[in-house]
């Protein structure tokens, strides 16, 4: 009975760990015109690549999509006009006196395509 409380307090603790790891994870951004600047904090171990992905919060089932980027270790920048129209990403376009609220979620994955960890910021466009 030891032995099985004592590995799950274990796994218990791996997955504790596993998710601050995680949650370290964060991004702000900016705009470039309608395109997205992100700066990166505590980008996970083996991250490979991003992949984002944008929704409008007024109007979410507009299809936004997003893109993808590659990622260099040491890397705590995705720059502007790397996600720009016409690689699935449709940029903000709220109608004429409106302003709508952005919210870009950053997956950081590895090498196999697994989700490292999550970063989430939203902006309002326009500014």
């Amino acid at each position: 009975m030891k032995k099985l409380l004592l590995l799950t307090v274990m796994g218990f603790a791996a997955a504790i760990s596993s998710a601050t790891a995680q949650s370290k994870f964060g991004a702000t951004m900016r705009w470039c015109g309608t395109s997205p600047e992100f700066k990166l904090t505590g980008v996970p171990k083996g991250t490979a690549s991003f992949e984002l992905k944008m929704v409008d919060l007024d109007v979410p089932s507009y299809p936004h999509g997003g893109g993808k980027a590659s990622y260099q270790a040491g890397q705590n920048a995705i720059p502007c006009n790397t996600i720009s129209a016409g690689w699935g990403y449709n940029p903000p376009s709220p109608p004429p006196g409106q302003v709508h609220t952005y919210q870009w979620t950053i997956k950081a994955l590895g090498a196999n395509g697994g989700v490292l960890g999550q970063a989430v910021t939203q902006r309002k466009f326009p500014e």
